[in-house]
């Protein structure tokens, strides 16, 4: 039988549309920096992603600067700036943020000075949507550009970071959007690429990618494909509690990405039940992808209140576009036959 993906917000499927476009751009020659005409046809492509990006992230007016992932966009945003943040954000902008802002049970942030802070906009792990105070320094949409209904130009944020693997294009691409007349402290200096804001030449396959990836991801949107998927997590949720009750869901009662469930028995390690879910066939996470694989308790449920054993219980499921009700109703049946083994030998 087929193996099931369900860890979409670690990596999504390549998008057919941005594999066409990534072939294309491999046929095409010149170094973008260039002014012959083979160097004005790639810079013509990343003009086009950038303008695909710009429309599909209600960005228009803003400066998007193309990076090799969210995690460098971060680096960009938020160096030499002295930035607070909740303890949920990833890693990638906790690296660059004193994490003292309060976070309350269902993972939502209390930003007392917006202009000095970074909030996420959803969160990997637990799905949780915040709302972003006007006048944001940094924010997070990684998880939220494509799935959610939300414009860059009135999100309330300064700077924004995106990443094309999250929406179906392709790893090695990301982007800062901040607002016009806004800078930043270079980290990579050079050439002077991309507004002299990052040195090096251009990814242009993977910004191609990126631009279709998003301009698709946009239209996904448009046509109600998330609000199909914000279903399937509703029946997977009730074919969980209906057989194993006691399991705790993770900010259920909050906003969240209409593709994530993250739940806890506490006591049955996160990493044992991917394990077991994968030999069963399934792709499911412990955590962010990022620091998955580390065995320890989650720091996103840490800092919501929950204790080390049930930060250390949950699992994440994330659907995606394709997804299908017998896929999640065969991965529940799964799951909960693991569960119960696990109760079974721990009475």
């Amino acid at each position: 039988m087929s193996r099931i993906y369900l860890d979409h917000n670690a990596t999504t499927p390549l998008r057919a549309q941005a594999r066409d476009a990534m072939v294309a751009a491999m046929d095409v020659l010149g170094n973008p920096s260039s002014v012959h005409a083979e160097g004005r046809a790639a810079k013509g492509l990343i003009e086009r992603a950038r303008g695909q990006i710009s429309e599909a992230f209600g960005a228009s007016g803003a400066d998007i600067v193309f990076t090799s992932s969210a995690t460098e966009a971060a680096a960009l945003a938020c160096a030499g700036r002295d930035l607070t943040s909740g303890g949920i954000e990833h890693d990638a902008v906790g690296a660059w943020t004193s994490q003292t802002l309060p976070v309350d049970a269902n993972g939502c942030v209390a930003v007392l000075d917006p202009a000095q802070s970074a909030l996420q906009l959803a969160n990997s792990e637990t799905g949780v949507v915040q709302t972003l105070p006007a006048g944001l320094a940094v924010s997070d949409m990684t998880q939220g550009f494509g799935k959610l209904p939300v414009g860059f130009a009135w999100s309330g944020a300064d700077m924004a970071l995106v990443s094309a693997h999250k929406l179906g294009g392709p790893k090695g691409a990301g982007a800062l959007v901040l607002r016009q007349g806004l800078d930043v402290t270079t980290q990579i200096k050079g050439g002077g690429q991309e507004m002299g804001r990052r040195s090096g030449t251009e990814n242009v396959i993977g910004i191609a990618g990126f631009g279709a990836a998003a301009q698709a991801a946009a239209r996904d949107l448009a046509d109600g494909v998330w609000d199909r998927v914000a279903e399937l997590r509703k029946i997977l949720e009730k074919a969980i509690e209906a057989e194993a009750p006691q399991t705790i869901f993770v900010g259920r009662s909050a906003a969240r990405l209409p593709n994530t469930s993250c739940f806890a028995t506490p006591g049955w390690k996160g990493e044992t039940q991917v394990m077991a879910m994968d030999l069963a066939g399934f792709a499911i996470s412990a955590g962010s992808a990022c620091s998955s694989g580390k065995v320890k308790a989650s720091r996103v449920l840490q800092a919501m209140g929950f204790d080390d054993v049930t930060a250390s219980s949950a699992v994440r499921v994330s659907l995606g576009p394709e997804t299908t009700e017998e896929e999640i109703l065969r991965f529940a049946d799964a799951w909960c036959a693991a569960e119960k083994k696990y109760r079974a030998k721990a009475a």
